[in-house]
């Protein structure tokens, strides 16, 4: 039996919180999806839990997550799925990774819509997850344990989740990074870039119509010479300020008709 944290964090906020989830049931291996999949554990058993986290993209999975998710097999492995979102919404996000993993034969036993400091516009959710965010997220695991332990494993129906069928349009924020003049061509966003969207050989350019407006390359630069357009940025930001509340809380979703053993064995 192990556990895994899987996830597409492009910046780090989905990491931050689907490792924080796994650390509440014992020692986690660590799956980066952002990386090149050659060489990782693809095949679980029933007897494994994943916690597999994805950040919400206009309300839907990233397509490449979801592309790289798909090659996984899950063989009844026991799944946590988790969305994080910059605290405006999440929409179709859990409920297509949930669809998703189900194909790909993982059961589905409870989900979180977290939040994480906005990777674009980080004026909105600044800071978070706080620590008022990370002892809910302490309270959900526990819950889940709770929820899923001393029964026999049966065949059941998976975690009830928000969601539409057919999902929303796919659509990321058309805000494309680029190098400006402090830029020494490294290539570590060459190397980093998901979608293979800055060619290694000439990191100072973009193919646009492969980048993702992940905004990892931004993360990664080690001279912070990647940048968006501050007229641009600005746009999209009063746009959003629009549509983002305060503060958001985040939720779980558990199969509260469903115990599983398998959480009985973990310690912190």
């Amino acid at each position: 039996m192990s556990i895994y944290a899987i996830y597409f964090s492009p910046t780090g906020g989905t990491e931050k919180i689907v490792t924080f989830i796994a650390e509440q049931f014992g020692v986690y291996q660590s799956i980066d999806l952002c990386e090149k999949t050659s060489g990782l554990t693809n095949d679980f058993s029933k007897e494994d839990l994943c916690i597999i986290g994805v950040p919400s993209f206009g309300g839907r999975v990233p397509a490449i997550a979801l592309e790289r998710i798909k090659a996984l097999s899950g063989n009844n492995a026991t799944a946590i799925l988790i969305t994080v979102y910059g605290n405006r919404a999440y929409e179709d996000t859990l409920i297509e990774l949930e669809d998703t993993l189900i194909e790909k034969n993982f059961t589905c036993q409870a989900a979180i819509a977290a939040i994480a400091e906005h990777s674009i516009m980080h004026q909105f959710a600044t800071g978070r997850p706080d620590q008022n965010d990370l002892t809910e997220l302490v309270s959900f695991a526990q819950k889940i344990k709770e929820k899923t332990n001393n029964t026999v494993k049966t065949d059941f129906p998976p975690v009830h989740v928000p969601g539409n069928r057919p999902y929303r349009e796919y659509g990321t924020i058309p805000l494309i990074p680029g190098a400006s003049h402090t830029c020494g061509s490294c290539g570590l966003c060459a190397a980093k870039c998901p979608s293979g969207a800055i060619p290694s050989d000439n990191p100072k350019q973009t193919d646009k119509d492969k980048c993702i407006s992940c905004m990892r390359c931004i993360s990664v630069c080690p001279t912070h010479s990647r940048k968006l357009n501050p007229l641009m940025l600005a746009a999209a930001s009063r746009k959003l300020k629009k549509l983002v509340p305060e503060r958001k809380e985040m939720n779980c979703f558990i199969n509260k008709t469903i115990k599983h053993p398998l959480f009985s064995s973990f310690s912190r």
